[in-house]
Protein backbone atom coordinates (compact mmCIF):
# COMPACT_ATOMS: atom_id res chain seq x y z
CA UNK A 1 0.00 0.00 0.00
CA UNK A 2 3.26 2.64 1.20
CA UNK A 3 4.51 1.67 -1.94
CA UNK A 4 1.23 2.27 -4.29
CA UNK A 5 0.88 6.05 -2.31
CA UNK A 6 4.69 6.85 -3.63
CA UNK A 7 3.67 6.10 -6.80
CA UNK A 8 0.39 7.67 -6.91
CA UNK A 9 2.49 11.08 -5.12
CA UNK A 10 4.99 10.79 -7.97
CA UNK A 11 2.00 10.37 -10.75
CA UNK A 12 -0.43 13.04 -9.10
CA UNK A 13 2.78 15.77 -9.47
CA UNK A 14 3.01 15.04 -12.81
CA UNK A 15 -1.02 14.94 -13.52
CA UNK A 16 -1.88 17.74 -11.23
CA UNK A 17 0.65 19.87 -13.40
CA UNK A 18 -1.15 19.70 -16.26
CA UNK A 19 -4.69 19.96 -14.67
CA UNK A 20 -3.80 23.19 -12.81
CA UNK A 21 -2.51 24.79 -16.45
CA UNK A 22 -5.27 23.13 -18.56
CA UNK A 23 -7.99 25.92 -17.68
CA UNK A 24 -6.04 28.35 -18.12
CA UNK A 25 -4.07 27.13 -21.35
CA UNK A 26 -7.37 26.25 -23.34
CA UNK A 27 -10.12 29.09 -22.04
CA UNK A 28 -7.66 32.04 -22.35
CA UNK A 29 -4.40 30.61 -24.13
CA UNK A 30 -6.43 29.28 -27.01
CA UNK A 31 -10.11 31.18 -26.37
CA UNK A 32 -12.18 28.00 -25.65
CA UNK A 33 -15.56 29.04 -25.03
CA UNK A 34 -16.81 27.70 -21.49
CA UNK A 35 -19.25 24.96 -23.65
CA UNK A 36 -15.95 23.92 -25.59
CA UNK A 37 -14.18 23.42 -22.02
CA UNK A 38 -17.49 21.69 -20.82
CA UNK A 39 -16.95 19.43 -23.76
CA UNK A 40 -13.41 18.57 -23.36
CA UNK A 41 -13.83 17.98 -20.27
CA UNK A 42 -16.34 15.65 -20.45
CA UNK A 43 -14.47 13.73 -22.89
CA UNK A 44 -11.81 13.01 -20.04
CA UNK A 45 -15.12 11.05 -17.94
CA UNK A 46 -16.12 9.58 -21.30
CA UNK A 47 -12.91 8.14 -22.05
CA UNK A 48 -12.59 6.15 -18.83
CA UNK A 49 -15.90 5.09 -18.93
CA UNK A 50 -15.15 3.48 -21.81
CA UNK A 51 -12.50 1.72 -20.74
CA UNK A 52 -12.56 1.06 -17.06
CA UNK A 53 -14.83 -2.06 -17.04
CA UNK A 54 -13.17 -3.70 -20.10
CA UNK A 55 -9.89 -2.99 -17.86
CA UNK A 56 -11.26 -4.15 -14.42
CA UNK A 57 -12.53 -7.05 -16.36
CA UNK A 58 -9.30 -8.30 -17.77
CA UNK A 59 -7.41 -7.07 -14.42
CA UNK A 60 -9.65 -10.11 -12.69
CA UNK A 61 -9.51 -12.55 -15.28
CA UNK A 62 -6.16 -12.76 -16.21
CA UNK A 63 -5.60 -11.99 -12.06
CA UNK A 64 -2.79 -9.48 -12.95
CA UNK A 65 -3.85 -6.10 -11.41
CA UNK A 66 -0.24 -5.08 -11.84
CA UNK A 67 0.13 -5.64 -15.27
CA UNK A 68 -3.12 -3.68 -16.27
CA UNK A 69 -2.41 -0.70 -13.64
CA UNK A 70 0.83 -0.33 -15.41
CA UNK A 71 -0.29 -0.27 -18.67
CA UNK A 72 -2.29 2.42 -17.97
CA UNK A 73 0.24 4.62 -15.94
CA UNK A 74 2.28 4.24 -19.32
CA UNK A 75 -0.23 5.68 -21.12
CA UNK A 76 -0.60 8.48 -19.25
CA UNK A 77 2.97 9.24 -19.22
CA UNK A 78 3.17 9.34 -23.00
CA UNK A 79 0.38 11.70 -23.58
CA UNK A 80 2.42 14.26 -21.48
CA UNK A 81 4.88 14.10 -24.31
CA UNK A 82 1.44 14.53 -27.08
CA UNK A 83 0.32 17.62 -25.38
CA UNK A 84 3.62 19.45 -26.28
CA UNK A 85 3.23 17.74 -29.79
CA UNK A 86 -0.43 18.72 -30.08
CA UNK A 87 -0.05 22.70 -30.30
CA UNK A 88 -2.77 24.60 -30.83
CA UNK A 89 -5.10 22.11 -32.25
CA UNK A 90 -8.51 20.95 -30.52
CA UNK A 91 -8.51 18.08 -32.38
CA UNK A 92 -5.25 17.08 -31.97
CA UNK A 93 -5.44 18.40 -27.55
CA UNK A 94 -8.88 15.88 -27.24
CA UNK A 95 -6.90 12.71 -29.20
CA UNK A 96 -4.08 13.28 -26.34
CA UNK A 97 -6.49 14.09 -23.65
CA UNK A 98 -8.08 10.81 -24.36
CA UNK A 99 -5.34 8.90 -24.55
CA UNK A 100 -4.05 10.33 -20.77
CA UNK A 101 -7.71 9.38 -19.63
CA UNK A 102 -7.67 5.99 -20.69
CA UNK A 103 -4.31 5.12 -19.26
CA UNK A 104 -6.20 7.04 -16.18
CA UNK A 105 -9.06 4.51 -16.67
CA UNK A 106 -7.27 1.59 -16.98
CA UNK A 107 -5.51 1.45 -13.91
CA UNK A 108 -7.46 3.27 -11.31
CA UNK A 109 -9.59 0.28 -10.59
CA UNK A 110 -6.59 -2.35 -10.31
CA UNK A 111 -5.01 0.54 -7.72
CA UNK A 112 -7.61 0.19 -5.70
CA UNK A 113 -8.21 -3.37 -5.88
CA UNK A 114 -4.86 -3.65 -5.10
CA UNK A 115 -4.77 -1.48 -1.59
CA UNK A 116 -8.22 -3.11 -0.90
CA UNK A 117 -6.81 -6.90 -0.99
CA UNK A 118 -3.79 -6.02 1.48
CA UNK A 119 -6.02 -4.87 3.52
CA UNK A 120 -8.34 -5.95 6.85
CA UNK A 121 -11.58 -5.24 6.01
CA UNK A 122 -11.94 -3.65 9.20
CA UNK A 123 -9.70 -0.86 7.95
CA UNK A 124 -10.44 -0.24 4.60
CA UNK A 125 -11.42 3.30 5.45
CA UNK A 126 -7.53 3.89 7.03
CA UNK A 127 -5.91 2.26 3.82
CA UNK A 128 -7.95 4.31 1.37
CA UNK A 129 -7.11 7.31 3.69
CA UNK A 130 -3.46 7.00 4.01
CA UNK A 131 -3.15 6.25 -0.02
CA UNK A 132 -5.33 9.36 -0.73
CA UNK A 133 -3.27 11.40 1.72
CA UNK A 134 -0.28 10.36 0.05
CA UNK A 135 -1.82 11.09 -3.20
CA UNK A 136 -2.85 14.38 -2.46
CA UNK A 137 1.18 15.27 -1.59
CA UNK A 138 1.66 15.03 -4.97
CA UNK A 139 -1.71 17.18 -5.70
CA UNK A 140 -0.48 19.61 -3.17
CA UNK A 141 3.21 19.65 -5.38
CA UNK A 142 2.08 19.48 -9.03
CA UNK A 143 0.38 22.92 -8.92
CA UNK A 144 3.05 24.32 -7.36
CA UNK A 145 5.90 22.98 -9.29
CA UNK A 146 3.69 24.59 -12.64
CA UNK A 147 2.96 27.81 -11.35
CA UNK A 148 6.80 28.34 -10.52
CA UNK A 149 7.65 27.29 -13.94
CA UNK A 150 5.04 29.31 -15.27
CA UNK A 151 7.05 32.01 -13.06
CA UNK A 152 10.23 31.62 -14.28
CA UNK A 153 9.59 30.79 -18.16
CA UNK A 154 6.89 33.34 -20.11
CA UNK A 155 3.93 31.63 -21.40
CA UNK A 156 6.06 27.96 -20.66
CA UNK A 157 3.35 25.90 -21.03
CA UNK A 158 5.59 23.31 -23.62
CA UNK A 159 7.91 23.39 -20.48
CA UNK A 160 5.46 22.42 -17.73
CA UNK A 161 4.37 19.13 -20.00
CA UNK A 162 7.90 18.42 -20.53
CA UNK A 163 8.64 18.21 -16.39
CA UNK A 164 5.09 16.68 -16.08
CA UNK A 165 6.63 13.88 -18.79
CA UNK A 166 9.42 12.96 -16.30
CA UNK A 167 7.46 13.08 -13.69
CA UNK A 168 5.18 10.77 -15.02
CA UNK A 169 7.80 8.27 -16.17
CA UNK A 170 9.92 8.32 -12.45
CA UNK A 171 5.98 6.93 -11.02
CA UNK A 172 6.29 4.20 -13.62
CA UNK A 173 9.73 3.36 -12.86
CA UNK A 174 8.69 3.24 -9.14
CA UNK A 175 5.38 0.85 -10.00
CA UNK A 176 7.69 -1.27 -11.96
CA UNK A 177 10.58 -1.68 -9.45
CA UNK A 178 8.11 -1.69 -5.89
CA UNK A 179 4.71 -2.62 -5.82
CA UNK A 180 3.42 -6.10 -5.75
CA UNK A 181 1.12 -8.06 -7.16
CA UNK A 182 -2.31 -9.59 -5.15
CA UNK A 183 -2.90 -12.33 -7.39
CA UNK A 184 -5.21 -15.41 -7.56
CA UNK A 185 -5.40 -18.39 -9.57
CA UNK A 186 -6.11 -17.00 -13.33
CA UNK A 187 -9.43 -17.75 -13.85
CA UNK A 188 -9.65 -20.71 -16.92
CA UNK A 189 -13.30 -20.46 -17.53
CA UNK A 190 -14.62 -18.16 -20.34
CA UNK A 191 -16.25 -15.40 -18.15
CA UNK A 192 -18.27 -12.96 -20.25
CA UNK A 193 -18.00 -9.17 -19.87
CA UNK A 194 -21.50 -8.71 -18.35
CA UNK A 195 -20.56 -10.60 -15.36
CA UNK A 196 -19.45 -7.33 -14.34
CA UNK A 197 -22.34 -5.81 -14.59
CA UNK A 198 -23.89 -8.99 -12.80
CA UNK A 199 -22.76 -7.54 -9.47
CA UNK A 200 -25.74 -5.21 -9.83
CA UNK A 201 -27.97 -7.43 -9.04
CA UNK A 202 -26.76 -7.49 -5.08
CA UNK A 203 -28.86 -5.18 -3.72
CA UNK A 204 -26.49 -3.27 -1.87
CA UNK A 205 -23.72 -2.75 -4.04
CA UNK A 206 -26.34 -1.50 -6.86
CA UNK A 207 -27.96 0.89 -4.43
CA UNK A 208 -24.42 2.37 -3.62
CA UNK A 209 -23.91 2.57 -7.38
CA UNK A 210 -27.16 4.25 -7.89
CA UNK A 211 -26.75 7.06 -5.32
CA UNK A 212 -22.89 8.12 -6.47
CA UNK A 213 -24.14 8.05 -9.86
CA UNK A 214 -26.64 10.71 -9.26
CA UNK A 215 -24.40 12.37 -6.73
CA UNK A 216 -21.54 12.73 -9.76
CA UNK A 217 -24.58 14.10 -12.55
CA UNK A 218 -24.75 17.49 -9.97
CA UNK A 219 -21.24 17.47 -9.47
CA UNK A 220 -19.69 20.22 -10.99
CA UNK A 221 -16.01 19.99 -12.55
CA UNK A 222 -13.26 20.86 -10.16
CA UNK A 223 -11.63 22.68 -13.41
CA UNK A 224 -14.93 24.66 -13.32
CA UNK A 225 -14.91 25.83 -9.85
CA UNK A 226 -11.33 27.17 -10.36
CA UNK A 227 -12.40 29.01 -13.33
CA UNK A 228 -15.47 30.51 -11.08
CA UNK A 229 -13.56 31.51 -8.37
CA UNK A 230 -10.75 33.59 -10.32
CA UNK A 231 -13.86 35.37 -12.18
CA UNK A 232 -15.50 35.98 -8.47
CA UNK A 233 -12.11 37.08 -6.88
CA UNK A 234 -10.86 38.71 -10.10
CA UNK A 235 -7.42 36.82 -9.91
CA UNK A 236 -4.41 37.26 -11.86
CA UNK A 237 -5.08 34.55 -14.73
CA UNK A 238 -1.77 32.73 -13.73
CA UNK A 239 -3.07 32.26 -10.33
CA UNK A 240 -5.46 29.70 -11.50
CA UNK A 241 -2.52 27.18 -10.88
CA UNK A 242 -2.56 28.03 -7.13
CA UNK A 243 -6.00 27.25 -6.33
CA UNK A 244 -5.72 23.69 -6.70
CA UNK A 245 -3.10 23.79 -3.65
CA UNK A 246 -5.76 25.05 -1.31
CA UNK A 247 -7.80 21.98 -1.66
CA UNK A 248 -4.86 19.78 -1.95
CA UNK A 249 -3.78 20.95 1.63
CA UNK A 250 -6.54 20.08 3.17
CA UNK A 251 -7.54 17.02 1.76
CA UNK A 252 -3.93 15.83 2.80
CA UNK A 253 -4.67 16.69 6.14
CA UNK A 254 -7.85 15.45 6.66
CA UNK A 255 -8.34 12.27 4.23
CA UNK A 256 -6.77 9.78 6.57
CA UNK A 257 -8.47 11.35 10.15
CA UNK A 258 -11.79 10.77 7.65
CA UNK A 259 -11.18 7.47 6.91
CA UNK A 260 -10.87 6.50 10.26
CA UNK A 261 -13.81 8.18 10.87
CA UNK A 262 -15.80 6.31 8.48
CA UNK A 263 -14.62 2.95 9.77
CA UNK A 264 -15.96 3.91 12.87
CA UNK A 265 -19.26 5.59 11.90
CA UNK A 266 -20.01 4.12 8.97
CA UNK A 267 -18.63 4.93 5.00
CA UNK A 268 -22.12 5.59 3.55
CA UNK A 269 -22.53 8.53 6.31
CA UNK A 270 -18.96 10.16 5.62
CA UNK A 271 -19.56 10.06 2.16
CA UNK A 272 -22.97 12.06 2.13
CA UNK A 273 -21.61 14.27 4.74
CA UNK A 274 -18.52 14.95 2.06
CA UNK A 275 -21.48 15.92 -0.17
CA UNK A 276 -23.15 18.74 2.38
CA UNK A 277 -19.87 20.09 2.09
CA UNK A 278 -19.46 20.33 -1.69
CA UNK A 279 -22.83 21.92 -1.68
CA UNK A 280 -21.42 24.70 0.84
CA UNK A 281 -18.54 25.66 -1.64
CA UNK A 282 -21.28 25.62 -4.58
CA UNK A 283 -23.04 28.11 -2.14
CA UNK A 284 -20.28 30.51 -1.46
CA UNK A 285 -19.26 30.86 -5.11
CA UNK A 286 -22.76 31.05 -5.98
CA UNK A 287 -22.87 34.63 -3.72
CA UNK A 288 -22.69 33.65 0.35
CA UNK A 289 -19.35 35.25 0.61
CA UNK A 290 -16.63 37.30 -1.25
CA UNK A 291 -13.26 38.23 -0.73
CA UNK A 292 -10.99 36.19 1.42
CA UNK A 293 -14.01 34.47 3.03
CA UNK A 294 -15.05 33.11 -0.48
CA UNK A 295 -11.35 31.99 -0.79
CA UNK A 296 -10.42 30.14 1.89
CA UNK A 297 -14.47 28.82 2.56
CA UNK A 298 -14.86 27.85 -0.28
CA UNK A 299 -11.22 25.99 -0.97
CA UNK A 300 -11.81 24.22 2.81
CA UNK A 301 -14.76 22.88 1.54
CA UNK A 302 -13.55 21.21 -1.66
CA UNK A 303 -10.64 19.64 0.35
CA UNK A 304 -12.95 18.77 3.26
CA UNK A 305 -15.26 17.22 0.80
CA UNK A 306 -12.89 15.34 -1.09
CA UNK A 307 -11.52 13.96 2.26
CA UNK A 308 -14.98 12.72 2.67
CA UNK A 309 -15.48 11.20 -0.45
CA UNK A 310 -13.29 9.83 -2.22
CA UNK A 311 -11.13 6.69 -0.84
CA UNK A 312 -14.33 6.49 1.87
CA UNK A 313 -16.56 5.34 -1.40
CA UNK A 314 -14.03 2.67 -2.36
CA UNK A 315 -14.02 1.49 1.05
CA UNK A 316 -17.54 1.12 1.36
CA UNK A 317 -18.15 -0.88 -1.39
CA UNK A 318 -14.89 -3.00 -1.06
CA UNK A 319 -16.64 -5.50 1.21
CA UNK A 320 -19.44 -6.14 -1.28
CA UNK A 321 -17.22 -7.14 -3.71
CA UNK A 322 -15.60 -10.83 -4.06
CA UNK A 323 -12.21 -10.87 -4.25
CA UNK A 324 -11.96 -12.55 -7.66
CA UNK A 325 -14.45 -9.18 -8.93
CA UNK A 326 -12.73 -6.89 -6.50
CA UNK A 327 -11.49 -5.06 -9.52
CA UNK A 328 -14.42 -5.41 -12.10
CA UNK A 329 -16.69 -3.88 -9.20
CA UNK A 330 -14.68 -1.14 -8.63
CA UNK A 331 -14.39 -0.26 -11.99
CA UNK A 332 -18.31 -0.54 -12.43
CA UNK A 333 -19.02 1.87 -9.75
CA UNK A 334 -16.25 4.18 -11.36
CA UNK A 335 -17.85 3.86 -14.81
CA UNK A 336 -21.00 4.84 -13.47
CA UNK A 337 -19.31 8.02 -11.49
CA UNK A 338 -17.41 8.73 -15.10
CA UNK A 339 -20.55 8.75 -17.31
CA UNK A 340 -22.49 11.24 -14.83
CA UNK A 341 -19.13 13.33 -14.56
CA UNK A 342 -19.13 13.51 -18.35
CA UNK A 343 -23.28 14.69 -18.72
CA UNK A 344 -22.56 17.25 -15.56
CA UNK A 345 -19.65 18.91 -17.48
CA UNK A 346 -21.07 19.26 -20.57
CA UNK A 347 -24.64 20.21 -18.71
CA UNK A 348 -22.92 23.18 -16.91
CA UNK A 349 -20.41 24.27 -19.70
CA UNK A 350 -24.11 24.70 -21.60
CA UNK A 351 -25.86 26.21 -18.90
CA UNK A 352 -22.54 29.14 -18.43
CA UNK A 353 -22.66 29.75 -22.19
CA UNK A 354 -26.24 30.16 -22.85
CA UNK A 355 -27.39 31.37 -19.58
CA UNK A 356 -24.37 32.99 -17.72
CA UNK A 357 -22.59 32.27 -14.72
CA UNK A 358 -24.64 32.97 -11.63
CA UNK A 359 -27.78 31.48 -13.14
CA UNK A 360 -25.70 28.14 -14.15
CA UNK A 361 -24.20 27.81 -10.55
CA UNK A 362 -27.63 28.72 -9.11
CA UNK A 363 -29.20 25.80 -10.66
CA UNK A 364 -25.95 23.43 -9.60
CA UNK A 365 -26.40 24.38 -5.96
CA UNK A 366 -30.38 23.46 -6.52
CA UNK A 367 -29.87 19.79 -8.06
CA UNK A 368 -27.03 19.27 -5.34
CA UNK A 369 -29.60 20.27 -2.46
CA UNK A 370 -32.44 18.24 -3.91
CA UNK A 371 -30.16 14.74 -4.48
CA UNK A 372 -28.27 15.15 -0.97
CA UNK A 373 -31.40 15.42 0.29
CA UNK A 374 -32.53 12.75 -0.95
CA UNK A 375 -29.84 10.74 -0.29
CA UNK A 376 -30.06 11.47 3.41
CA UNK A 377 -33.57 10.71 3.12
CA UNK A 378 -32.47 7.42 2.02
CA UNK A 379 -29.96 6.65 4.73
CA UNK A 380 -32.14 7.45 7.68
CA UNK A 381 -34.83 5.24 6.09
CA UNK A 382 -32.27 2.56 5.75
CA UNK A 383 -31.01 2.86 9.53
Amino acid sequence: MLALGMVSLITDISAEMVTAVLPLYLVLGLGFSPLQFGLLDGLYSAVTAIVRVLGGHLADRWQRRKLVAGLGYGMSAVAKLGLIAAGGSAAAMGLVLAVDRTGKGLRTAPRDALISLSTPEDQQGRAFGIHRAMDTVGAFLGPLTAFLLLGFVAGGYDTVFFVSFCFATLGVLVFGLFVRDQRGPATTERIPLRASFNLLRGKRFRKIVGWATLLGLVTVGDSFLYLLLQKRLELEPAYIAMLPLGTAGVYLLLAMPFGKLADRIGRWQVFIGGHVLLLLAYALVAGLADGIVLLFGALLAHGMFYAATDGVLMAAVAPLLPEDQRTSGMAVLQTAQAVAKLLSAVAFGAAWTWWGLYPAVLVACGALAIVVAGAMFRLREAR
